[in-house]
Parts: C-alpha cells; sequence; structure tokens
C-alpha cells in the first residue's frame, strides 16, 4: 500500500477497535474471539496471547496496530516468525510432536475436516519427520524455515486472514466492460444470438403486419391487435421448446449444430416474460379503447360493462373476450411468480409444478378469447399432446420397482430401480420420477447416475431440498429393512451378482435397504452432456450433487475407453489407441468436483477409486482421465490456520500415494478452483477442441461462461 492507502487504512482499523473495544478502549480475550470468528478457540487464544506483547490480559489500539503492521506490512521472515510462534504454544523456542498435533487437530477443526486419531497422530508424524532435520525430537525455527522452502506458495501467499476487521479495506477494482458487450462473447455465443435476432425480428414483423390491418380503428386497436398476434404466435411456441422427446430426437441430427436446442429452458423463460410483456400492453390497450368508447355521446354501455359483461358482445364466443382476458391476466401472473427462482429452489417446488399446470386452463380460455389463436396452437398442441400420450403409455408398459435404497451422507438418497428391457437411454440423461406411495400425481427430474452399459439396474441420486425430495428421505429412513421382504439376501445376492456381470462400478455400501416399491419413469431424455462423446478435450465440473450425470457419464467413458486399449502379450504394457470413431472421439477428460464439505465426497468415492484403479497401468502423466477434487470449507496454504494441515496432507498423500480426505489418489484440493489457472492448463495440454460441461448452481455457471469465452472454449450446462 502506498501512504495514502495506509493512512486510509490506520484510520479504518482504529475506528473499528473503538467500536469493538467500547469504553475501556481496550479488547479483552472474549472480545477478540468474537471479533476474529474462527471456529476453533485455540487460534483466537495464540494471537491474542502473542498481540498481547506486555502480557497485560488486554490488548490496546498500539498493541493491535504494531502487531498487523509486521502481518500486513512485514517482511517474509517477520510473517514466519510470528507463526513459528503460534506453533510454539509452551514457548519453549521449538516445536515437539504433541505441540505439532494439538495444532493440526484444531487446523482440522477450522477447515471442517473429520480424521480419526490415528490419521491425525500420521500426519502429525510425517510433517514432524519431514521438518526435524537433524532428528533432535524438536522442530527450531530453522528447521521450518527450511521445510517452508519445499512449499514456496506459502512463502508467497502468507497472510493471518483470520477476521475481515484485521484486513485492510480493499482497494476498488478498476471498472470492467460488461461481458456482454465483450467480442468474446458475441464470438461464442453468435448462434444463440442469431436465433434471438430472428425471434426478435418475427415478433416486429407480426406486430406491424396485425397493426396495419387495423389502421383505420385507431391506435389503441393497432397496439391491442398487434399484441394479441403476438401473444398467439408466442403461446404456441412456448410449447414447442418444452416438446422433450421431440428436443431428444433433434439433439442427434443436424438440427442440434445450428440451432442452439440445449438452451431451451432459457428460451422457454423468456419468452414466458415475453408473454407476460405483451398481455399487460394489449390490455392496457383495449381499456384505453373502452374509456375512449364510453365518452362517445352515443355509447350504449359503461366503462365497467365493457371490462366485466358480455353485453357489449367482444369477442367470438357469446362476447367472452372481456372476461376471459381478466382470468387470462391473473393466471398468467400467477404462472409467473410461482416460476421464479425464489420458488422453485427454496423448497417449495410443487408451488411450481402445480401451479404450472394452469397452461390447461390457459389454452382453453385463450382458444375461447382469440378466434385465431387454435390455428397456431394445432400443430404444437398436437405434438405436445402425442408426447403426453406416448410417456404415459411407455411409463406404464412395464411394472417398474425400486429394489435398493441406500441413504448417504447429505441427506442423498440412492435408488435402484430395476431396468425394462426396452428402456434405452444415453449418459447424462434424466427421467421423471414418480412414487405414489409418495405423491401419486407429482411427476420430478433427475438425471440418471448410472451407465447405459449396466444393464439390469437403473441409479437414481436424489438431494433432500424440496418437499417431495424430503418426504421420500424421510419415508425410506423411517422403514425398518425387516418389512422389505422376507428373502433380503437372497435379493442381495442377486443384485450384486447382477451387478458384476453387468461391470457395475460399486458406490458405498451404507444403509442399505432392500425392497419392493412400485416406480413410475417418464423419459429419457436428453441433456447437453450427449456432446460430450464428440468432444476431443471435455471438461467436466460438478458442484455437490451435480456430480449425478457425469457418474453415469464417466463409468461409460472408462467403459469405452477400454474397448480401445491395447494390451502387449509379452511385457502387459497398456496404450489407448489415439483414434477417432464414431462412437467416441475423446482423447482427454478433467473431471472436477467440488464439495463443501468432507462427507459430501462419500456419495462416489468407490466410482471415483475405481476409474483411477482402471488407469494405473498407463503410462505416467498420460492418463486419459485426471480428477480434479476441491473442498470449499478447507482452508488453504494461503491462511495461517491452515499451513501446517496442508502441507502435512500433502506429504502423507506422497508417502501413503492417497489423499487423506477422500482416500482417492488424487489430492484434495483446498478452497475454491482459481478457474483462470484451470483453463490455462487445459489449454496449454493442447489436446483438441476444449468443451466445458457444468452442472451445479446458476451463479457458478455464470463465472465459468464468463471463463470460457475468454479461452474460446465452448459450454454447455445442465437445465431442467
Amino acid at each position: 500500500m502506498n501512504a495514502d492507502d495506509d493512512a486510509k487504512w490506520l484510520k479504518w482499523v482504529s475506528h473499528q477497535f473503538e467500536a469493538i473495544a467500547g469504553e475501556d478502549r481496550e479488547i479483552d480475550l472474549q472480545e477478540f474471539k468474537t471479533a476474529l470468528k474462527v471456529k476453533e478457540s485455540f487460534f483466537a487464544e495464540r494471537f491474542f496471547a502473542l498481540f498481547d506483547s506486555d502480557g497485560s490480559g488486554t490488548i490496546t489500539l498500539q498493541e493491535l496496530l504494531g502487531a498487523l503492521n509486521l502481518l500486513i506490512h512485514g517482511n517474509a521472515m517477520d510473517k514466519l516468525k510470528f507463526l513459528f510462534q503460534v506453533y510454539d504454544v509452551d514457548g519453549s523456542g521449538s516445536i515437539d510432536p504433541d505441540e505439532l498435533r494439538t495444532v493440526l487437530q484444531s487446523c482440522l477443526k477450522e477447515s471442517a475436516i473429520s480424521l480419526p486419531d490415528e490419521k491425525l497422530d500420521d500426519l502429525t508424524l510425517a510433517l514432524f519427520e519431514s521438518a526435524d532435520k537433524d532428528q533432535s525430537g524438536s522442530i527450531t525455527f530453522e528447521e521450518l524455515r527450511d521445510e517452508l522452502d519445499n512449499f514456496p506458495e506459502v512463502m508467497e501467499n502468507l497472510t493471518i486472514s483470520a477476521a475481515n476487521w484485521l484486513k485492510p479495506p480493499s482497494s476498488k477494482k478498476t471498472s470492467q466492460m460488461p461481458r456482454h458487450l465483450t467480442s468474446a462473447y458475441w464470438h461464442n455465443n453468435s448462434g444463440k444470438l442469431a436465433i434471438l435476432a430472428a425471434y426478435i425480428g418475427l415478433n416486429i414483423l407480426l406486430f406491424t403486419l396485425a397493426a396495419l390491418k387495423h389502421q383505420s380503428f385507431g391506435a389503441s386497436i393497432m397496439v391491442a391487435k398487434g399484441c394479441g398476434q403476438c401473444l398467439n404466435f408466442n403461446c404456441s411456441f412456448i410449447v414447442v421448446l418444452m416438446l422433450r422427446r421431440c428436443l431428444t430426437w433433434l439433439r442427434a441430427t443436424w438440427v442440434a449444430r445450428i440451432f442452439p436446442l440445449d438452451q431451451n429452458v432459457e428460451f422457454h423463460q423468456l419468452i414466458g416474460y415475453v408473454v407476460v410483456g405483451f398481455t399487460l400492453v394489449h390490455t392496457a390497450a383495449h381499456v384505453v379503447n373502452f374509456v375512449r368508447l364510453t365518452q362517445l355521446e352515443d355509447s350504449p354501455f359503461q366503462f365497467w360493462e365493457y371490462l366485466l359483461t358480455t353485453r357489449p358482445g367482444i369477442g367470438w364466443v357469446h362476447g367472452t373476450a372481456s372476461l376471459t382476458g381478466i382470468v387470462l391476466q391473473f393466471l398468467i401472473f400467477i404462472m409467473l411468480v410461482c416460476s421464479c427462482s425464489f420458488v422453485r429452489r427454496s423448497g417449495h417446488f410443487e408451488v411450481f409444478y402445480w401451479t404450472h399446470l394452469s397452461y390447461i386452463s390457459i389454452w382453453v380460455l385463450l382458444i375461447i378469447h382469440g378466434p385465431n389463436f387454435w390455428k397456431w396452437l394445432l400443430v404444437p398442441g398436437l405434438l405436445f399432446f402425442l408426447e403426453k400420450v406416448v410417456g404415459l403409455v411407455l411409463s406404464r408398459m412395464a411394472s417398474l420397482c425400486i429394489v435398493e435404497v441406500s441413504l448417504l451422507s447429505s441427506k442423498v438418497t440412492h435408488l435402484v430401480i430395476n431396468r425394462p428391457s426396452f428402456f434405452r437411454y444415453k449418459p447424462g440423461d434424466y427421467v421423471f420420477l414418480n412414487i405414489p406411495a409418495i405423491a401419486k400425481y407429482e411427476w420430478h427430474p433427475f438425471t440418471i447416475s448410472s451407465a447405459p452399459e449396466q444393464e439390469d439396474a437403473i441409479w437414481l441420486h436424489i438431494r433432500s431440498q424440496g418437499q417431495w425430495t424430503n418426504r421420500l428421505y424421510e419415508y425410506f429412513k423411517a422403514s425398518d429393512p425387516i418389512y422389505f421382504g422376507a428373502k433380503r439376501l437372497t435379493q442381495s445376492l442377486k443384485l450384486r451378482r447382477s451387478q458384476k456381470k453387468s461391470q457395475v462400478f460399486p458406490l458405498s455400501n451404507e444403509n442399505h435397504q432392500f425392497c419392493n416399491i412400485k416406480c413410475y419413469l417418464d423419459g429419457p431424455y436428453g441433456t447437453p452432456t450427449r456432446q460430450i462423446f464428440a468432444s476431443e478435450h471435455a471438461v467436466l465440473i460438478g458442484a455437490g450433487i451435480g456430480i449425478t450425470p457425469f457418474a453415469s457419464i464417466l463409468q461409460s467413458i472408462m467403459y469405452r475407453h477400454q474397448k480401445r486399449k491395447q494390451n502387449c502379450p509379452n511385457c502387459h504394457y497398456s496404450w489407448c489407441d489415439d483414434v477417432k470413431d464414431d462412437e467416441m472421439k475423446l482423447r482427454k477428460v478433467d473431471f472436477i468436483w467440488i464439495n463443501r464439505d468432507q462427507r459430501s465426497f462419500e456419495w462416489f468415492v468407490s466410482l471415483l477409486t475405481k476409474l483411477e484403479m482402471d488407469q494405473v497401468k498407463e503410462q505416467p502423466g498420460g492418463h486419459f482421465l485426471e480428477l480434479h477434487m476441491y473442498m470449499t470449507s478447507a482452508l488453504g496454504k494461503n491462511d495461517m490456520k491452515a499451513i501446517g494441515l496442508q502441507m502435512a496432507l500433502d506429504l502423507l498423500a506422497k508417502k501413503e500415494n492417497k489423499d487423506s480426505i477422500t482416500g482417492l489418489k488424487t489430492r484434495t484440493q483446498p478452497g475454491r478452483p482459481d478457474w483462470s489457472k484451470v483453463f490455462q492448463k487445459v489449454a496449454a495440454e493442447n489436446k483438441g477442441k476444449v468443451q466445458v460441461f457444468f452442472c451445479g448452481s446458476p451463479a457458478l455457471a455464470k463465472v465459468l461462461k464468463s471463463h470460457c469465452e475468454q479461452f474460446s472454449f465452448r459450454f454447455f450446462k445442465e437445465n431442467f
């Protein structure tokens, strides 16, 4: 910081201190803990003891500024000495194994990592033996400094980063050009923008033609008729975007290369807002016209009669245009509000589901309201009706049963459903699930997490985030396994033999229940992930339960990869032909999984372990599939409360050749990925055209899409 920034920071810190200290102008240990906001009090106590230079039991403003000056402006050696003092609990000038274990235990709590005592001992000894070069039984400051030389990123980023009020105010970021105005955005979204421009142009054309046709009736009628014609088109075209079975079929044709079929949900939402806009303008124009008519001297009706009765005879079905218009306005408004993300994603999906079914009433009212709407709806409505009938027939063709249930961590329900012979799907596809025992008439979409090569079973992983999913989890949680059939062991043996025969990748066997509960499936339906096998270098990014589509895809990828693998009969060396075929063009796959906590990795750790084992014999550095694990609750190496732990995890991972958090060979990285570095590394590998596939939160999707535009990577995200 320059002198001006320094002065501002000093003034700001002083103000923060006075707000916390109160009238005595000193901070005691309890106030310090509250302000620091750390999960484990060990570090608060150690920081307090080191800040309290005179040992008075309180911190003055001068003591605080002195310590902060060292941590903010001091050199690397000053910060390293402070770190050593934190670890030297008894102040003896050296760190013994028990002191180090106490610190690492607190580091684990700060990062929300739970490990058994034996693993904590292993971490302590790994770090201690690496740092204790002279084997004296204690670590001196010089030995800690030498050990940190092996971790240059720690020395570069060493900071306390313990509480916001201990940091200087962040400087204002330089203004950047909005993403939508950059050349990269226009280049990477040219297809989408062209379709959007054509859609806008078509609406303008329809509006203009209808308005000119009624030019002799005045401006208000021209506007009303123009909006009405646009509503005819939009209220029928919005159906086309939800023809899931047709869109799934079109994804396998040349149409998918021209039209952005994978963004059908976004366009559906956009047209929903357009319909609301045209409805408001259409209604307002008619209201203006009604007011004008009532002002005529020979007007036979009053304003309220035009608006609320059939007496004026407006409309082609018994003069009901005004009344149906009011009801339509109400239904469309209710549907819009209940379709917003704050309703759908706040555990009230059922509200969205049931209010969306009012589209049937809206279509009926639109046919009564507008004399030409049925012509626009005829073809889309027929296709929609056929899709519903076909889906209903197919879902009832076979008696499907949930044969096994596993209750996993973070309230995830793993369902194993018997797979009928006619049920064919692609990796990453999803289905609508109906379980009459949970809700008789509700259908909810879930991605299939098993590979198509698994012939006898369909897997679904369902996280409890709403009313229906919570009822599902609680239903099986409350069920006693003894009631799931008299021959549970026989069912288990048959299932496991069928899984072995189908080359199924195992999951963690936690809380298995064998049952026979009736269910129905509507689907399968395609997703953007169908493009993965046509990619050359695919980057798969899953956030939390967003791994679900990739679980199926990764299994299928490795199955196909094994088919292309060659083995030398003499030396047993394995390699994979680098050839492109119609079945799979992939040359490299990077899988990135981001989880908030440690337990979430348990969902698919068995699958990922099997995928790693399948590549053990391939030449080092040439792995077809690379895994990248991130745990956002864990503090990184640039945080003083986690430096020792991350160093110990690195050392033990190299020693045991596996990660202590997940048990995988891939080291779990703390914090969130640095996407610029991640994509720079992907681009530098030069394995072919890169396509990024994401399933997770919309907020992260925006971040990833922006980075993909900078690197000219194609971006796909999962939509329901």
